[in-house]
């Protein structure tokens, strides 16, 4: 067992009308503070684990920096594993007017000036084209690497992908935010383009999911669960395609199915549209 992101537990479990006591693995939550420029502190309830990549995904889509190349230090100190010490080219840059302790639930929860942050976000690029048959294989491919949630479950998996459906990296966490941002992340400290990639969520899609992909130029989500109303909007409005109910039967296009290679298909399929 890893005991950094899970724990056991005295559970007691009542079957038939008997009671049983056992033991029972629970994943770990614990607090992350990411220190900015030693003027600001973001105080993260995430999984531990990928810390470094947490924290860089963080700082591109909370908007604190523009491009990796701004982070001049990304230091987790061996004394102090549950803090990280940024120091970015920018020191003078305004953070987001936000609540600094963000839960496992919560992305764009606090934040002042979000209608503003959604008006400086751009029109996603072309980004990459993803035919169908590989929206049906994703889940099946990040389900081996979701070891965190076979053991304990309560956490949420995100992954990168390419236009062939193969992973770069998946990453598991008990908040759906903290595991794109750690995927973000992943690529942004390894020089990987997100332009050039889809990202698979195992939760539903909601707002602040939506503008974390814009944040970090992928045009491309896919889910198997549902979208909230506003993240349709959104995802329709930044030019994003946004694909939900993914399973290896079917899938359904909210937004911009574009992107997508239907078998067959003569022109471009209308948003919300089922296919399997």
């Amino acid at each position: 067992m890893d005991n950094t992101t899970q724990c056991t537990v005295t559970v007691y479990d009542h079957r038939c009308n008997a009671r049983a006591n056992s033991e029972r693995s629970v994943a770990v939550e614990s607090a992350l503070v990411i220190g900015v420029n030693a003027a600001t502190d973001y105080t993260i309830m995430r999984t531990p684990g990928h810390d470094r990549e947490l924290a860089a995904g963080f700082l591109l889509t909370e908007g604190i920096i523009d491009d990796v190349h701004e982070i001049l230090m990304l230091r987790q100190c061996p004394e102090t594993p549950h803090a990280i010490a940024v120091q970015t080219s920018n020191a003078s840059a305004a953070p987001a007017s936000r609540n600094l302790v963000v839960n496992s639930s919560c992305g764009l929860c606090g934040r002042a000036d979000m209608d503003a942050l959604l008006e400086t976000l751009g029109q996603a690029g072309h980004g990459l084209r993803v035919p169908y048959s590989v929206i049906y294989d994703i889940p099946k491919r990040v389900m081996p690497a979701q070891s965190l949630f076979k053991a304990a479950g309560a956490t949420h998996a995100a992954a990168l992908f390419d236009a062939a459906g193969d992973i770069f990296v998946v990453r598991e966490d008990v908040g759906r935010h903290n595991a794109m941002d750690k995927v973000i992340g992943a690529a942004l400290l390894r020089g990987k383009p997100t332009a050039d990639m889809g990202v698979f969520l195992s939760g539903r899609v909601s707002l602040e999911l939506v503008v974390k992909a814009a944040r970090s130029g992928i045009s491309v989500m896919v889910s198997v669960s549902a979208p909230t109303d506003v993240a349709v909007t959104m995802a329709n409005r930044l030019g994003i395609t946004l694909t939900c109910f993914a399973r290896e039967t079917g899938f359904t296009v909210y937004a911009h199915p574009e992107r997508i290679a239907f078998a067959g298909a003569a022109g471009e399929a209308p948003a919300a549209y089922a296919y399997g």
